[in-house]
């Protein structure tokens, strides 16, 4: 990791009022270097040692929380996160965007250029949250 990228991660941690602790800078350096979506099983693979699960889980919910990355819904019992673009904070996600999974190699990629569809519901309703997934062959699988 470079120096510069110490520095903007130490600046995510200290702006979201989160101590740095090798572990979150770790995290969130995998997520910077990733071209896509990361699940809890992503950490040891992509880094090679073995993270304490919990610690790992811990990370994520707070990452959660102060709105530095956001849940992607999946089709199976996985859950994938990604960063959160600059317009979220603590508790309030505005990560409003399509998100691509590769049926090929698993890759999910959140679409930041392409609008979620309007959705029109029945007088008296009142969605909270939409999530768009699409699947199909990313553009190296092809």
């Amino acid at each position: 990791m470079t120096n510069k990228q110490t520095e903007k991660i130490s600046i995510l941690l200290r702006e979201s009022k989160l101590s740095v602790t090798e572990t979150r800078m770790k995290i969130l350096e995998l997520f910077m270097k990733s071209n896509g979506a990361l699940e809890h099983s992503d950490f040891d693979k992509l880094t090679g040692k073995a993270f304490d699960r919990v610690t790992v889980y811990r990370t994520l919910q707070t990452f959660l929380d102060k709105g530095i990355i956001h849940k992607i819904p999946t089709t199976d019992t996985s859950v994938r996160y990604a960063l959160c673009k600059d317009a979220c904070s603590e508790h309030v996600h505005n990560d409003h965007h399509v998100h691509f999974k590769c049926e090929e190699c698993g890759t999910t990629i959140c679409l930041d250029e392409t609008n979620v569809p309007d959705i029109h519901l029945p007088r008296g309703y009142a969605a909270h949250n939409v999530e768009v997934v699409v699947s199909g062959v990313c553009k190296q699988c092809k």
